[in-house]
Order: C-alpha cells, then structure tokens, then sequence
C-alpha cells in the first residue's frame, strides 16, 4: 500500500475523522500544523476550545480526507471536547518526552477515550520533541512497555525537526483505512456503498523517512491488525 500526498478537488471516497489529545503543552497544535502545513510556529500558545484542519491523501487510488481535531488540553475545555470524540476513528494521543508528568497523565486520557469514543477505535501513542533528547525524563521503553499493556500503536517525534511526524499521522491513517475500507461507510455526509477493498497489510510501504510506528503484539511494522 504506497500513500501520497494530493490536493484534489473530486470526490472523496473516505473521511476520517481522529481526535489530538493529550496535556496542554506537549506540542499537539504543531505536529497537527507540521503534518497538515508544513509549519512550525515558535510563538505557538495553546489551544482554546477545539480547532481543525484537513489533509487528503491517496491511498490504494481512494482519495482520503483526514479531518483532524486539535483538542485542548487544559482541565477546564474537558467539558467541550468531550462532544468531539463522538464519531473519531482514531486517536492521536501525545505526550513529551521531557515531561514525565505528561505521560503519567495518559491513562487519564485513556479513560477519556473509553467513555466517550467508539470501542474499535485506533489509538497512536506519540512521544514529542525528541529533538530534546538530552533532558529526556520518560525513557523510550518506558512509553514502549505502556503501550504494548495498553494494546497501543507507538512513536516518538520531534514536531520542531519533523522527524517521524508524517509516519505516525500516515501510520494511524493506514490503520483506520484497513478497518473501515471494507465496510459500510459515510463519506462526506451521504450513505456509500462501495465495494470492498482487499487489504493486502504485509509490506505496507509508507513513502517518509525514519521510524514506522510499531505493533505492540507482534513487533513488526503494521504487519497485525490493532487489538484492544
């Protein structure tokens, strides 16, 4: 399955919707920024309420529409964006690296997830700002046991260097478009009843550089199906 990067303006054969969640401050606005613009904002401030923005990516000749949602971290938004899981096929749940609270922090956000989104849903556990390596207080294996007890999909990335950004927003893609490809779908607001694709996840190619996400289950590289 090779992806890429397109701006059409034609029929969309899938939307995925997939919520950012995570502590204020562990850089969700930019790495959904680098993914989406190509950007970084040095100046960025947090995020108030909600925000989103779009990608549409080709996969396997379906063109792809990923609506992403920035959700604010601060305890006091919870109440707002708690609406917003409702209908996300994925999750991109992210903490830093050089803060040890914000991965203690993800079990809280966890239950978030199992309370008020689909129980099917894809998860990719992200651990930001690699580039600060040197003053890290949350060891890789750390956040690697977690995840694989957790049945999560893991990275690290680095939104300021944009190293593994791509690969852990095309890996969650991959993942949601093997579950919902094959089934009966909404697509743009109206009822479709495409035919089925035949997903072939042995040797999915991913054309970025560095880390792919990894399956907690097996240790191969999107060779399983995520299982909660």
């Amino acid at each position: 399955m090779v992806y890429s990067q397109v701006d059409l303006d034609e029929d969309i054969d899938y939307m995925f919707k997939v919520v950012m969640i995570g502590d204020s401050g562990v850089g969700k606005s930019q790495l959904l920024n680098r993914f989406a613009k190509n950007e970084f904002n040095m100046n960025s401030k947090s995020t108030i309420g909600v925000e989103f923005l779009t990608k549409t990516v080709l996969m396997d000749h379906k063109v792809v529409k990923a609506q992403i949602w920035d959700t604010a971290g601060q305890e006091r938004y919870q109440a707002i964006t708690t609406a917003y899981y409702r209908g996300a096929t994925g999750a991109l749940l992210a903490y830093d690296i050089t803060q040890r609270p914000s991965f203690d922090h993800v079990g809280k956000w966890l239950e978030e997830l199992q309370i008020h989104a689909d129980k099917n849903i894809i998860i990719m556990l992200v651990g930001n700002k690699s580039d600060l390596s040197s003053i890290r207080e949350v060891p890789t294996e750390v956040a690697k046991d977690f995840a694989q007890k957790e049945g999560l999909f893991f990275i690290e990335t680095s939104a300021l260097d944009s190293n593994n950004v791509e690969s852990a927003f095309f890996g969650l893609l991959s993942q949601i478009y093997a579950n919902v490809s094959t089934k009966h779908i909404i697509t743009n607001g109206l009822e479709s009843n495409r035919a089925k694709v035949n997903l072939e996840l042995e040797g999915i190619k991913i054309k970025v550089q560095s880390q792919e996400p990894e399956c907690p289950k097996t240790k191969k590289r999107f060779n399983c199906c995520h299982v909660f």
